[in-house]
Order: C-alpha cells, then sequence, then structure tokens
C-alpha cells in the first residue's frame, strides 16, 4: 500500500466544489474517476479542505492510498490525460501512510480577487468579483489587524457549519493593489487582492470576512467596528457573503518531516 499526494489545481467555475455531494459534478469526482480509469482502483481522496461552488484552487493538496505501482514520476500526466481541461493534477509524491492531507496542514492561504474597474474584465469575469465603485482600501487595510490572531469567529462563519468550535488562528492579512489592471481612461483602482493565512477557515469565512471589508471600504462601517462584529459571535453582526468566484484557494503548507519517512 502506497500513499500518494498530489497537488491540483482548477478552476471552479462548472463545478458543486471539490468535495463529492449528492448531485456529482465535483473536483473530487473527476479525480477519483481519473484514477479508477488509470488503475481499476476505486479510491476515495481525501482533500485539504472542502470549497463551494465557484471557488477555484491554484493549489489544493489530496491525498489517497494505492495499491498501483506506477512510478510517482508518471501520475501526473497519466491523470491529467484523463482529466477535463479545467482540471490539472501539478505534482505527485509518496508520503508516509500517516500522513493526511488536511489533518497534517498547519497552514493554508486563500486569495479573494475584487475589480473595481467601472466594467468587468471579460477575461477574467470568473475570477473576480466586479465592484464598480471606489473602495476606501485604506480603511480596509486597518480592519486586519482586528482579525489577527485567535478569535472566535462565529460572526464570520456561515449559519450551516457543523464545526464543534469557530475558533481559528489567522497567521497574516494583506491587501495589495494592482493598479496596472485599471483600464485606461476609464475610472477605477484596478484589481484589489486580499490574502489571508490561517490555521484553518470555516464555511464561508473568507467570504464573509471579504464582504464585510467592502462594507467598510463602501463606507458602511468603520474599521473598528471588527472588534465589536468578533464579539458578538453571531452571523447577523458582520456583512454578506462575497461572491464565490472571486475566491481562490492559494497555497497549503505542511511541515517536513510530515512529509517523509
Amino acid at each position: 500500500m502506497r500513499n500518494l499526494l498530489m497537488t491540483v489545481s482548477y478552476d471552479g467555475t462548472n463545478y458543486f466544489g471539490f468535495q463529492t455531494q449528492p448531485g456529482g459534478n465535483t473536483v473530487q469526482d473527476h479525480i477519483e474517476g481519473a484514477i479508477r480509469h488509470l488503475t481499476g482502483e476505486t479510491v476515495k481522496i481525501h482533500g485539504s479542505g472542502r470549497t463551494d461552488a465557484g471557488v477555484h484552487a491554484r493549489q489544493q493538496p489530496f491525498h489517497f492510498h494505492t495499491d498501483s505501482r506506477i512510478p510517482v514520476e508518471r501520475w501526473c500526466l497519466a491523470l491529467n490525460a484523463r482529466l477535463p481541461s479545467d482540471i490539472r493534477v501539478l505534482t505527485a509524491r509518496e508520503v508516509p501512510l500517516t500522513f493526511h492531507s488536511r489533518h497534517s496542514a498547519k497552514r493554508k492561504t486563500y486569495r479573494y480577487s475584487i475589480n473595481t474597474n467601472r466594467f468587468p474584465d471579460v477575461f477574467q469575469r470568473n475570477y473576480q468579483f466586479h465592484h464598480p465603485g471606489q473602495l476606501n482600501v485604506e480603511a480596509m487595510q486597518e480592519c486586519l489587524p482586528y482579525l489577527m490572531g485567535t478569535h472566535d469567529f462565529t460572526s464570520f462563519a456561515s449559519r450551516q457549519s457543523t464545526k464543534l468550535s469557530h475558533v481559528r488562528t489567522i497567521y497574516d492579512a494583506r491587501i495589495e493593489v494592482d493598479s496596472s489592471a485599471k483600464i485606461p481612461g476609464a475610472t477605477g483602482q484596478g484589481i484589489v487582492h486580499f490574502y489571508v493565512t490561517g490555521s484553518g477557515f470555516l464555511q464561508h469565512m473568507v467570504r464573509i470576512i471579504v464582504g464585510t471589508l467592502i462594507e467598510v471600504g463602501e463606507g458602511k462601517r468603520t474599521p473598528e467596528s471588527i472588534q465589536a462584529i468578533l464579539e458578538a459571535k453571531d452571523r447577523t453582526a458582520a456583512g454578506p457573503t462575497a461572491e464565490s468566484k472571486g475566491l481562490m484557494l492559494w497555497s497549503v503548507e505542511y511541515e517536513e518531516e510530515d512529509l517523509n519517512d
């Protein structure tokens, strides 16, 4: 028995998220189907986490157990030949049987992209939330220190969250503005990227944080209100859930000793 760790990149536009759903058509379904077609095995892959419908991944790890002796360096090409063009396996390596892509994860980073130009970018429309109005980015940045550290993020979690604890740790959060994406002769700030790194995230947590940051950028809330939102531990205290298409799982980090025998 071997334990293989792989990293997949996918455009989530056409899928109902990463994790298998009753209705099918998930990234997991397609990867498991490709493995079955390649090796004849029916395996269950374990992702580093789940993503909602329409959310994308730059690098999402997953692992699975296999009896196949296919050399590790051949797996990516073999699976990609059997996967849709919007799902691509990027890396593969053998890891200890004790390794688990979700339980072993130490840090996860997400990026959310907001297009503030007057008109959406037809080429990036599936990867950016379009907000055709000026945002006070400085005020949004003033919110970030309140989010840093270990907190109960109940106010920023979906009401459908089934987690026993909503306590999570945010290690880093930053906002970057790509002004090169401004359209010449048109109004707009370009693309506002929000990056957040944490120990883990609750259902809809990043999207609710973004929805709240946007309200601060619009002047509907103050940066200081973030503290009160956290203390409320009430979903109604925070802003709306931002659209899924602007969200991308950016990276997942592990301790090197967990990856090696």
